[in-house]
């Protein structure tokens, strides 16, 4: 997913993520046990960082695992974190793992994503949501924002759906600026340029727009959405696994929604016992 031009050198990339940290040079160096010199030398190229200091300065600046193999490609050193697929043996404790929690979270939904938003696991909250989704959109690899932005998917029935697509869009952007991905670029001008279903004719009076305003939580934006009639209520929070060491299970995301009010949480028990 990472794009670096191979005349970029290992300083500037490094200079770059200090500024986006807004962490000063002297700053950076005594959070790497270094000094400011050093730092502006390896900024502009009159130093070579060893393997560790790299590694050391990508941990103080909190950059994601994949971007510090392109780092340590670009100063010359092999890559330190693997990338192994979800399906390999090696990675069976994790997906047992996640299976474990998506089936636990039952009846609320919940789902996993990757760093491309494609849906890794999913359980029967969120399958119980997703009915009435056009097929092409539940063709693999599913991909949470398109299902969920798409005039053909979810939107029609977000009833908040300005707020939550505005939401969605702003996570993306910082996604983007974090990772620098043409393939996270390319889905968020997709999925931006989808049109906005008009909800009108779906609620002439407003007064169903009511109802969910009233039952919708001041503390965070909820998804309100409706099912089979019901005006349901979620507030939506998201998951990581702490340190990870490799690049697959850095960028995975388990997205759970809870119920916001009493009749959401009711109705999914009925439905899934």
């Amino acid at each position: 997913m990472t794009t670096v031009s191979p005349d970029t050198g290992v300083g500037p990339l490094l200079r770059d993520w200090r500024e986006r940290r807004r962490i000063s040079q002297l700053d950076l160096a005594l959070r790497a046990d270094s000094s400011a010199r050093h730092i502006s030398f390896i900024e502009t190229g009159r130093s070579r960082p060893s393997e560790d200091m790299v590694l050391r300065l990508a941990e103080q600046l909190d950059i994601p695992v994949r971007e510090r193999n392109a780092l340590l490609v670009v100063a010359g050193y092999a890559p330190r974190y693997a990338q192994t697929p979800l399906d390999d043996p090696a990675m069976a404790s994790v997906r047992d793992g996640l299976d474990r929690l998506l089936a636990g979270y039952e009846p609320y939904p919940a789902l996993v994503v990757d760093g491309r938003y494609d849906v890794v696991a999913v359980n029967r909250g969120i399958a119980l949501l997703m009915e009435g989704v056009a097929e092409e959109l539940l063709t693999p690899p599913l991909n949470a924002m398109r299902i969920t932005l798409h005039p053909a998917g979810l939107a029609p029935r977000i009833w908040n759906l300005a707020e939550w697509r505005a939401d969605l869009l702003a996570q993306m952007e910082r996604q983007i600026a974090l990772v620098r991905s043409p393939e996270l670029r390319a889905l968020y001008e997709e999925v931006a340029a989808y049109p906005v279903p008009d909800r009108a004719d779906r609620d002439a009076d407003g007064s169903g727009a009511d109802r969910a305003r009233e039952r919708t939580p001041s503390f965070a934006l909820p998804l309100v959405i409706e099912h089979g009639g019901q005006v349901l209520s979620f507030i939506a929070s998201i998951a990581t696994f702490n340190t990870p060491m490799d690049v697959t299970v850095a960028e995975l995301a388990i997205e759970t929604f809870l119920p916001a009010d009493r009749e959401t949480a009711a109705y999914l028990r009925e439905l899934l016992p």
